[in-house]
Parts: structure tokens; C-alpha cells; sequence
């Protein structure tokens, strides 16, 4: 009896696994059957994947000057629409260019050579490259309004009880802060009564605008494109010791960006980058009194330019 049920069982197993290769061959019979359309389109499609999937996220670096916001948006807005996942990610300049040579961050688009961030480069000029030019000689340093009696920095000795003893600045490790301390300490300069006060750019220009207001006296460090020229009748002080110095403006990211698949098209599309002070200044005035956001601005800049983006995507 146990033998019989034991045959029984075997004869069970075997037919079982029969079955189980009949319907595999089945399955495989109905695959090989398909439309070969079908299987073309399938295979079209993992292809298509696959293409998507080569191009990585992009992480633009963004400080917090109004100058660097606009052509962020715009740079983000070009990229996305030829596929691109875009992160702008708010941080401060020096720790950008590190996360630039740790690639981290793929793109930075306010750059400021060869003597604002001279410092920077100077750290860091093996691990980076300038992708290409934004605009050039731009103007920065100390700035009084028209109505202070002061043409140069030199003009400012002995009258730190004046100017509230301040030289108001931005953050700590932007280039023009590093460079207002190079005045500071100038044996040429004879600023004794005035010391670098840095905060955010929003405090300082709070600053500005209330002094205005009341005609003080004031000084702060000002760069083009602002808004703040538009705003008030401002003036720079003359730098007669060679500390501030006109400036080109880059695109900067890290060496071998163009050699990777999953960036070169964002890399060949920037390198073509450019934009005029005028517009970037225009641009700022309407986010700052027509409550405009960087991303409509942007999405206008680039109908406006459609002709010139489009050949910087096609190049």
C-alpha cells in the first residue's frame, strides 16, 4: 500500500511539472507571437527611459545678493525645459565653491574674477572652471549718497563719529568683505573710528533706505547690477589704493562637468550663458516694486530671448 501511494505521488509530482512547463512554453509561445510593432514600441520606450534617465539633477548654488537670483531662475528654467530636474539651493558663497569641487553643487552663477573672490580662486582654481562669461566690468566698493561731501575712501579720515563709525557690509566670506577689510586695514587709509559692520544684504539695505530717508550720512559696500542705483542718487567712493577693482562675472562649476554624459548638455548650454547688467538690474527692480517672483521674470526673459535660447539649446 505504502509503495502504491508512494508510485501515486511521484506520478502526481510528474504531472504537475508538466504542466508547469506547458504553461511556461504557453506564456512564452504568446510572447514570441506578439506584434513585433508591439515589441518595438516596448523596446522604443525602455530606450526612452534609459535616455531620461542619463541626465542627473542639477544643483545650482544661489546666494542671497539680488544679483545672483535672477540669472539662477533663468539658468533653471532653460535646463528644465530641455529635461532637467533643477535644485537651487540657498547657501553661502564659500561653502558653494567647496560643494562645487566636491561636486555637490554643479553650477555657480555669480562668480566674480579675477579680483573680488581672487581669495576663492586662488583655493580653489584646480577643482573649478569658468563655464563662461555673464557680463563684464561691473563697478564695486564703498558707496555714499550724492549729498555726502566725499569723492574717495580718503575722504572718509576723522569722520567716523559722522558716519556712526560704520562701514556697513554684507555676510562674512563674500569677496567684498574680505576686500573691505583690506581697506580697513590700509596704513594708507587712516580709518581709525570705523569699523566693518557685516549682516545680511536685506539688513543693510534696510539701512540705506531708512538713512536716506532722513539724509544721514552713511557708507556701505555696493556693487552693479542693484537695484539700489535705480532707487537712490548714490555715488562709489574712489578707491585710490587699487583694493576694488572692475570685476567680469562668471559661470563657474567644477572641472570635468563637460566630460560627464548626464551634465554635458547642461554644461554646453551654459557655456553660451550671457546677459547685460541693464536687463539683470530691470529684473531686480520689478521683483523688489511690482512683487514680480524670480520665476515669472525668468520665464519672461527667456520669451523675450526665445531666438537667442533656442540657439544655445541647439548648439
Amino acid at each position: 500500500m505504502k509503495k502504491l501511494l508512494a508510485i501515486s505521488a511521484l506520478i502526481l509530482v510528474l504531472v504537475l511539472a508538466a504542466c508547469g512547463g506547458s504553461s511556461e512554453e504557453g506564456n512564452n509561445g504568446e510572447s514570441e507571437g506578439q506584434d513585433s510593432s508591439e515589441q518595438t514600441d516596448e523596446n522604443s520606450s525602455s530606450e526612452g527611459s534609459s535616455e531620461d534617465a542619463e541626465k542627473g539633477e542639477i544643483v545650482i548654488g544661489q546666494t542671497s545678493w539680488s544679483s545672483t537670483a535672477p540669472p539662477t531662475q533663468i539658468a533653471k528654467s532653460i535646463l528644465e525645459e530641455v529635461g532637467y530636474e533643477v535644485e537651487v539651493t540657498l547657501l553661502d558663497q564659500p561653502v558653494i565653491w567647496e560643494s562645487m569641487a566636491n561636486e555637490e553643487i554643479h553650477f555657480f552663477m555669480d562668480a566674480w574674477l579675477p579680483y573680488t573672490e581672487e581669495a576663492l580662486w586662488s583655493d580653489y582654481k584646480d577643482e573649478l572652471q569658468k563655464v563662461s562669461t555673464s557680463y563684464e566690468e561691473v563697478p564695486l566698493g564703498w558707496v555714499v549718497p550724492e549729498y555726502v561731501d566725499a569723492e574717495t575712501i580718503g575722504d572718509l579720515e576723522g569722520r567716523g563719529e559722522e558716519f556712526d563709525g560704520e562701514i556697513l557690509t554684507i555676510g562674512e566670506g563674500a569677496g567684498i568683505v574680505e576686500l573691505s577689510k583690506e581697506v580697513m586695514n590700509d596704513e594708507n587709509y587712516n580709518l581709525d573710528g570705523f569699523e566693518l559692520k557685516p549682516s545680511s544684504e536685506a539688513a543693510m539695505l534696510g539701512v540705506v533706505d531708512q538713512k536716506m530717508k532722513d539724509e544721514e550720512p552713511f557708507v556701505f559696500t555696493g556693487w552693479r547690477p542693484h537695484s539700489v542705483f535705480a532707487k537712490h542718487d548714490l555715488k562709489f567712493l574712489e578707491d585710490t589704493e587699487g583694493h576694488f577693482q572692475y570685476d567680469n562675472v562668471y559661470v563657474l562649476s567644477y572641472q570635468g562637468i563637460q566630460d560627464q554624459p548626464q551634465y554635458s548638455e547642461a554644461y554646453d548650454i551654459l557655456s553660451n550663458w550671457e546677459i547685460s547688467v541693464d536687463e539683470l538690474e530691470s529684473m531686480i527692480q520689478k521683483a523688489e516694486n511690482e512683487d514680480a517672483s524670480y520665476e515669472d521674470l525668468a520665464q519672461q526673459w527667456i520669451e523675450d530671448n526665445r531666438d537667442t535660447v533656442d540657439e544655445w539649446i541647439n548648439n
